[in-house]
């Protein structure tokens, strides 16, 4: 008997996963270090312009606009890594301590480093990484799906 409708099944790309999660604790890692300020600044040279007569008197200059435009940025980027941050801390502490070494210890540490800082062996340090960019990525809704065959 054959289904009326066609269901797609689709699977989570492990490989790209991993990637995606590791891109975003990078991301956040590189927040923190930099600062949240994007750093925009506003054109200081005065030009001419026509503005038309606006019946609302609202105005608004350059400068205005690159403060507000700086502040939504700090505050989605500050939003940003405490969305990972607590996604974090929901880790095993054994999960959360390679993670925290690894990306947000302040250090610029490789995965070599940080196994060999954690006491684990190549295979366990892989293995606890793996089950914790697992977890993060499902936490934090980044998972890779692709269409299974049929």
């Amino acid at each position: 008997m054959e289904a009326w409708f066609a269901v797609p099944t689709v699977q989570v790309n492990w490989p790209a996963t991993q990637r995606r999660v590791k891109k975003t604790l990078d991301l956040a890692r590189d927040f923190i270090r930099m600062g949240f300020h994007p750093g925009m600044e506003a054109r200081t040279t005065a030009g001419w312009q026509t503005t038309p007569v606006s019946t609302t008197n609202r105005f608004r200059s350059s400068t205005e606009q690159v403060a507000i435009r700086n502040a939504t940025i700090e505050q989605e980027r500050r939003e940003y890594v405490e969305q990972i941050l607590r996604a974090v801390r929901r880790l095993s502490s054994r999960e959360r301590e390679l993670i925290m070494t690894r990306w947000f210890d302040g250090e610029d540490r490789t995965d070599i480093e940080a196994y060999i800082m954690l006491n684990l062996t190549h295979s366990s340090y892989y293995r606890v990484r793996n089950s914790a960019f697992r977890k993060l990525a499902c936490g934090l809704g980044i998972e890779v799906f692709t269409e299974a065959q049929a």
